[in-house]
């Protein structure tokens, strides 16, 4: 709800006054018509009544945004303080991996909520520069030894080999798109993996790469039987989270709060399915049970499927 600008309705009024007094005075000098005064004296009064209420309604609607404000802060200081309770040692022994495709990084506190919970994150890999690959073709395909193919098929491709890259190591390919500023790494790779969260959504439609990049990243983690989850932000503009589902991977879309986070750790440990707060979400959280780590140990990410390590 947006509050009402009191100062320009104030202004409006104040030359709707000034234009009724000049009115008046013309009127009483020019024609003497009391009757004319009388009606402009009336609108007057009205209108000296309708900024009354506007002030009212203005101050009214400013408590209630001041209202809703510190209810949306003591919310968040509440998810704080209960995290620790919900998420801590859930994931103990997991090794989890994460991919940007977005190019816009993602919450700091998230990689924070998943040691809390337990995890060893071992690599972050990060899609730069929207992963457009025009400028770099040629290099590319020299150093690759790639050639007749499409700009999709070499952008699915070298999609896949990162994807490899994470579950059998860093290859040639991850080199050489790190060499050409296209990708970013750090950290293990090779190493078994219980699950690899990618983080997707785009805020420009020209940024889009769901379906030359996300989705064979997530064929080719599954042809690995590894657990992909496919998260994004709240306030993303593109969604890809109806894209990811039809993998049939766990998705999170709201992974920038807290129970966008929660919802996440409880899926690694084994409850799949569609969270967050969008059309695309099936539920706002799975079902959260008493503490200490699920009983079926490590999850799966799979919608009807089973793709457990």
């Amino acid at each position: 709800m947006m509050i009402i600008d009191l100062k320009y309705h104030i202004a409006s009024l104040v030359a709707v006054f000034l234009a009724l007094g000049i009115g008046i005075l013309v009127g009483s000098t020019l024609l003497g018509n009391d009757a004319l005064t009388r009606q402009q004296k009336q609108l007057a009064d009205k209108l000296m009544l309708q900024m009354e209420q506007l002030r009212e309604k203005n101050e009214a609607v400013e408590a209630r945004a001041n209202a809703l404000e510190m209810d949306n802060e003591r919310q968040k200081q509440f998810e704080k303080q209960v995290l620790p309770v919900l998420v801590r040692e859930r994931l103990s022994g997991y090794r989890l991996a994460i991919i940007e495709t977005n190019s816009y990084g993602f919450p700091d506190d998230l990689i924070a909520t998943l040691r809390l919970a337990g995890a060893e994150v071992q690599s972050i890999t990060t899609v730069l520069n929207g992963f457009y690959i025009d400028g770099n073709r040629q290099a590319l395909e020299k150093k690759l030894g790639w050639s007749n193919l499409t700009d999709e098929q070499l952008t699915a491709r070298l999609a896949a080999e990162i994807a490899r890259g994470l579950v059998k190591g860093k290859n040639k390919a991850m080199d050489v798109l790190v060499e050409e500023d296209l990708l970013k790494i750090s950290g293990n790779y090779g190493v078994p993996l219980d699950g690899v969260i990618i983080i997707g959504g785009s805020q420009d439609r020209k940024m889009v790469r769901v379906q030359a990049l996300d989705l064979p990243l997530i064929d080719t983690l599954l042809q690995y039987k590894v657990p992909v989850y496919g998260v994004e932000e709240t306030s993303v503009l593109y969604s890809y989270m109806q894209d990811y589902q039809k993998k049939r991977i766990t998705t999170v879309d709201n992974i920038d709060t807290i129970p966008g986070q929660v919802a996440l750790v409880y899926a690694l440990t084994g409850k799949p399915g569609h969270y967050g707060v969008k059309p695309t979400a099936q539920k706002f959280l799975p079902e959260l049970d008493e503490g200490g780590q699920p009983a079926d140990g490590k999850g799966t990410s799979g919608i009807g499927t089973d793709s457990r390590l």
